[in-house]
């Protein structure tokens, strides 16, 4: 899963994580060993090895916060803010006009018109959701639908159309419960067999 703020943390959240490094340094510097401080801090021993080691090669600043991880973003701000407002103008404001649904193609299709920047359909959807974006299924309804008319021939028509159906004594039919034996012919597959079992 992928996260728009690289790795599903906050500020706040990379702050504690990085406090919980720190921690490390501090009972690192005491000659306590990885496992323990896994221990103490609750942390997995994989963790606290690999911070032993970046705090052996460079010290207390090699477990400081690095920000977020991922890609950086190829727009600006201020591109961004523009996207924005262009995503907000509709699809039929920028040449879509069969529907009015903004597709990750269109979106990446959009990109590279207004900023010459080459963003893959996946990468469109991640920036999407960095603007705050979600995806949505339109509801699928005819243009020219005239609801007054459907309703009518519900009403009228279905009723004639649909008739009364079977009654429910009518028809039974079981997984669980096997058809009797009585009334087959001797020569069907499984007689023999049901025969035997009994």
């Amino acid at each position: 899963m992928r996260y728009a703020d690289g790795g599903g943390l906050t500020p706040a959240g990379r702050q504690r994580r990085e406090t919980v490094r720190i921690q490390a340094a501090e009972l690192f510097e005491q000659n306590i060993k990885p496992p323990d401080v896994a221990r103490r801090l609750r942390v997995s021993p994989k963790s606290a090895y690999q911070w032993d080691q970046l705090w052996r090669d460079g010290g207390v600043q090699a477990l400081a916060s690095r920000g977020p991880s991922g890609s950086r973003c190829r727009l600006s701000p201020r591109c961004l803010e523009k996207l924005a407002a262009y995503l907000d103008e509709g699809p039929a404001a920028h040449g879509w006009v069969e529907d009015q649904v903004w597709t990750a193609a269109r979106v990446a299709t959009l990109i590279g018109r207004k900023f010459h920047v080459a963003y893959s359909v996946s990468g469109a959807t991640r920036l999407m959701h960095r603007l705050g974006f979600s995806p949505q299924i339109p509801a699928r309804r005819v243009a020219e639908r005239d609801e007054q008319a459907v309703t009518v021939w519900k009403e009228a028509t279905w009723a004639e159309v649909k008739g009364p159906g079977r009654p429910a004594e009518a028809t039974s039919a079981s997984r669980t419960k096997p058809g009797s034996r009585e009334g087959r012919p001797e020569d069907e597959p499984g007689v023999g067999a049901a025969a035997l079992r009994s």
